[in-house]
């Protein structure tokens, strides 16, 4: 089946789980050709083997730390190795460490949550602007968070990453007016992914707990959503999309059952 994303290269950071393996496999199934970057390499593999099989005709891995300079590059020199165009860029790589108020919290957690969710989107928007720019219909999809627009106890560090997020998008979208590049922001809310694993450290009790008693939005919803805003025609672009169950009216405000239906 022939779609508007058919043989565009989409270059998908934290693609080995969650929300960048859901968009390998969701642009997979669009006929797109794959760069895909994380740390864990053997589930990346595994991740671009579930894209082909989707039906992405060109589906590579490479080991990615976006928190790391050289790796950046070393990554988008491959990549170049590869296509002189890129057509989507997908800042997905980051995440949460710890709940602990500020006074309580770790500086190693702090380090985690900037390198990965500003710096890193930095890095790779600086190493990939060239093979985007003058490519009518390019887009540069960051995956920010709720959390970057409202705060919340014991989220200093994370909300104020993904706060610094979408204001790093705002202010891309105005320095490459007039270059055809899209840049754009998907801020999904609660949905279950190895998310709360990871900000809980392996406790998977405790992320579990996170969600119960509702039906949260899944990786495969936020793959929806990027696949949406990459196939819209050049001249539109989805600069911010706010994504959330039905059951989280808000952050503070979550409608939880003793069943899920």
């Amino acid at each position: 089946m022939s779609t508007t994303l058919a043989n565009k290269w989409i270059l998908i950071t934290g693609a080995s789980s969650g929300f960048g393996a859901a968009a390998a496999r969701a642009f997979g199934a669009q006929g797109s050709k794959l760069l895909l970057g994380a740390r864990r390499l053997e589930r990346l593999e595994a991740v671009a083997a579930e894209a082909k099989k989707a039906g992405s005709p060109s589906a590579h891995a490479r080991l990615l730390d976006v928190a790391q300079t050289k790796s950046v590059e070393d990554f988008v020199a491959w990549a170049r190795s590869l296509t002189e165009r890129l057509d989507v860029l997908i800042n997905n790589a980051g995440g949460a460490k710890g709940l602990e108020p500020v006074a309580q919290a770790r500086e190693e957690d702090w380090e985690f949550m900037l390198q990965t969710n500003v710096l890193g989107l930095l890095r790779m928007t600086r190493a990939c602007l060239p093979l985007l720019v003058n490519n009518p219909g390019s887009s540069i999809l960051n995956i920010g968070s709720i959390a970057g627009h409202v705060a919340y106890e014991g989220g200093a560090a994370y909300c104020g990453a993904k706060a610094a997020e979408l204001k790093i998008t705002q202010a891309l979208r105005l320095e490459l007016s007039g270059t055809v590049v899209r840049v754009g922001t998907i801020d999904p809310g609660l949905a279950e992914t190895e998310f709360s694993i990871v900000r809980f450290k392996g406790d998977t009790e405790r992320a579990k707990k996170v969600y119960e008693g509702i039906n949260p939005l899944t990786a495969e919803d936020i793959a929806e959503a990027l696949v949406w805003a990459a196939s819209r025609p050049p001249h539109v672009c989805i600069d911010e999309m706010i994504i959330k169950c039905t059951d989280q009216a808000a952050i503070h405000k979550v409608h939880r059952r003793a069943q899920i239906p």
